[in-house]
């Protein structure tokens, strides 16, 4: 009995064990369970709007926010294009921005600037008046075409070109000056991207309106006053069209633009140097992340990348140079035009370059304008415009019987009149035309002979010339001699790094035996000053066509934003090719330039004994005019005139400047010579007078003739090691 009394009394002890556990157990799944409400009652009422609100936080597109292009300096370290800060007034909208809010917004804002409504158009002002008058608009349609928009018969698109074309030309005339100010803002206001600021004005801000502006800003949502920056020229108009325009995007290059990451209301290099070196000139825009909660409003905003300005631009041109022949060949143009007795004439070009690196020192272009009697830069116009050379091609026309191998230094020929079949004579200017006589190509290029030019030619094509007979050259013959023209960069690109050049015109429909004489002196082809000074350039550096080239450096903006900072790239000499001949080739026609413009029957002597020696060639091509006046006067009956060119170098034994200089229509050429003028040759002699007048002033200055230092940075030199 004692026995199972102890077994009951254990089991009794175990039972009362477990339940103890099993209570234990019970307790603690209880304690989690409301430590677990207790949680989630925190989460879900104490914090749960906040975590609502992230869970529908979105991050917008980064938005860009410009910064100041890139400055232009010359070869000297001027600056040529620097960026002046000005007044700006902007407007910023976001996704939920309503049209109502702009309108008032941009009605607050007329209120206190002034704005220009010259962008405003017709149908900017059919669109004002209809949110103006909303009930009138809608009685303008029946109730049938508001039937069919409702069943879809017509679009959106549709109904709204209905009221449009029925507003009366005296309702337009309702909205008033002021109206059309708050239309003009309000037009603004909604060409830009939501989140990114949009200019309203940033032209003639005043302070006055700066102030006011800034101080109603918070009756102004989405307004803000900042600092813009606009192009600044501290040389003028010197060099100015070659520069180019910064603008708004062309409408026709949006998308492109866009595509790189631009916004709408960017501006761009439109034109010339600005358009070229866009990329580098841009600069890197301010990153900033936006963050929006559900409904579009701004929660945050974040800067992800600190803004930059464009990389500094450091140009071959030198602006004092440039300066003084602009005005050189400004008073030149204007004495030859208000003179009389030259209606057609109103341009010149020169070009100044080293003919070992290509470096263009002055590119110049002066044009009078009739219309308001006063001089324009038309600098673009050495690369754009081309024109018949005459005679100054020789020296190339001398080079290219060598290569063909019809020809040899001291080679001659009997200069005389060439009479062929069917084309009227032809003979060299000197002698009153009827020159006969033996000479070598030294003479021929001293005397600028056309007879021996014309027998050079006439033995590349392979032809066999007989007085008064017809002779044998085809197409063939005009395609070779303008294949080795080409050697030297005429009627081919030169590869200057400037946007829209010109390659000349060259006839593919007249293939003349005359014609092909015409162009072995430079009377048939039409070339630019450029590719004249890319020629004799050639011919300088002893057979290297090097392109010619207006940047010499790109570098990063300086500390003080006023010097030059470290060098980025270096712009190296660029050889497009060599020339097909040997150097005592290339010797023996410099010989011919020197006496072109030395020896005792040079037709260039006007360039001789002035303090340095040069050598070249003067041209001077007899040509049919076809210029802009031609359809306006002159068109069936096109005047005869006279294109007066030159090229050359100097000093003639190490030259270190080329140059071209190109005077197109300089007077008639009716056979009376009444108003002959050495245009090419008084421009020649008055640009190497400044020239080496200029380099004189530096040297004696202390050595200012050196060219900007090159001083590179860590990441430059490490790509030079």
């Amino acid at each position: 009995m004692k026995k199972d009394a102890s077994r009951t009394k254990e089991k009794k002890h175990k039972k009362n064990h477990v339940s103890s556990r099993m209570n234990v157990l019970f307790f603690a799944v209880f304690l989690l369970f409301s430590l677990l409400i207790l949680r989630l009652g925190v989460l879900q009422i104490v914090n749960g709007e906040n975590y609502v609100r992230e869970l529908e936080r979105t991050e917008e597109v980064l938005v860009n926010t410009s910064v100041p292009r890139g400055k232009i300096f010359d070869r000297y370290g001027n600056i040529v294009v620097d960026n002046q800060p000005v007044n700006a007034i902007t407007y910023t909208k976001t996704q939920q921005t309503k049209q109502e809010e702009m309108l008032l917004v941009a009605k607050r804002l007329a209120e206190l600037i002034d704005m220009s409504t010259d962008k405003v158009t017709e149908r900017d002002k059919l669109d004002f008046w209809i949110t103006q008058n909303e009930e009138l608009a809608q009685a303008k349609v029946t109730e049938e075409e508001k039937v069919m928009l409702d069943d879809g018969e017509i679009d959106q698109n549709e109904y709204d070109a209905l009221i449009r074309e029925r507003i009366t030309e005296e309702e337009i005339n309702s909205i008033t000056d002021q109206q059309l100010k708050e239309l003009a803002i309000y037009r603004e206001m909604q060409s830009g991207y939501n989140l990114s600021p949009q200019i309203i004005k940033n032209k003639d801000v005043t302070d006055e309106e700066f102030a006011v502006v800034s101080e109603h800003l918070n009756t102004l949502p989405g307004v803000n006053t900042t600092v813009d920056w606009n192009r600044q020229y501290p040389y003028g108009d010197v060099f100015r069209s070659a520069l180019g325009n910064v603008r708004a995007i062309p409408e026709d290059k949006i998308e492109y633009y866009l595509s790189k990451g631009y916004t709408r209301n960017d501006r761009v290099g439109t034109s010339y140097l600005e358009m070229q070196y866009e990329d580098i000139l841009q600069g890197q825009k301010s990153k900033i992340k936006t963050i929006t909660d559900k409904g579009g409003n701004v929660i945050d905003s974040q800067i992800v990348h600190e803004g930059e300005r464009g990389k500094d631009l450091v140009l071959s041109v030198d602006m004092e140079l440039q300066k003084e022949i602009e005005k050189v060949v400004g008073d030149y143009v204007t004495q030859l035009k208000m003179g009389g007795g030259r209606p057609i004439f109103d341009r010149a070009f020169v070009v100044m370059m080293e003919p070992d690196t290509g470096e263009v020192l002055a590119m110049v272009g002066q044009q009078f304008n009739e219309d308001e009697n006063k001089i324009e830069d038309y600098n673009i116009g050495t690369f754009t415009s081309a024109y018949e050379a005459g005679s100054s091609v020789k020296g190339a026309t001398v080079l290219s019987g060598y290569q063909d191998g019809i020809s040899h230094p001291y080679k001659g020929y009997v200069d005389e009149v060439i009479e062929i079949k069917g084309t009227p004579k032809k003979g060299s200017y000197y002698g009153n035309r009827e020159a006969y006589r033996q000479m070598t190509d030294l003479e021929a290029l001293e005397r600028s002979s056309n007879g021996y030019m014309f027998k050079v030619a006439i033995d590349m094509a392979g032809a066999n010339y007989v007085p008064k007979a017809p002779i044998n050259i085809g197409q063939s013959s005009f395609m070779k001699f303008r294949n080795y023209f080409g050697q030297f960069g005429l009627g081919v690109e030169t590869g200057i790094d400037l946007p829209g050049e010109n390659t000349g015109f060259q006839a593919m429909n007249d293939f003349a035996p005359g014609k092909y004489l015409d162009l072995s002196i430079g009377q048939f082809d039409t070339y630019t000053a450029m590719q004249m000074v890319q020629y004799v350039s050639t011919i300088a550096n002893n057979g290297n066509r090097v392109a010619p080239k207006v940047v010499k450096q790109i570098r990063e903006p300086s500390e003080n934003n006023e010097s030059l900072g470290p060098l980025v790239q270096e712009m190296k000499p660029k050889i497009l090719n060599k020339l097909g001949n040997t150097q005592e080739e290339i010797d023996h026609v410099k010989r011919g330039f020197h006496a072109s413009f030395n020896g005792a029957n040079g037709t260039g002597q006007d360039l001789k004994g002035n303090g340095y020696v040069a050598a070249g060639k003067t041209g001077t091509a007899e040509v049919v005019y076809f210029g802009p006046k031609y359809q306006e006067h002159y068109y069936g009956d096109p005047p005869h005139t006279i294109n007066s060119t030159l090229v050359g170098y100097a000093p003639a034994d190490k030259p270190e400047v080329a140059f071209s200089v190109m005077v197109p229509w300089v007077y008639p050429n009716d056979g009376t010579d009444r108003l002959r003028v050495d245009a090419n040759e008084d421009l020649g002699v008055a640009i190497l007078e400044k020239y080496f007048e200029l380099r004189e002033k530096r040297m004696n200055e202390g050595g200012a003739d050196e060219d900007v230092e090159v001083e590179t940075s860590d990441e430059a030199a490490e790509e030079g090691n």
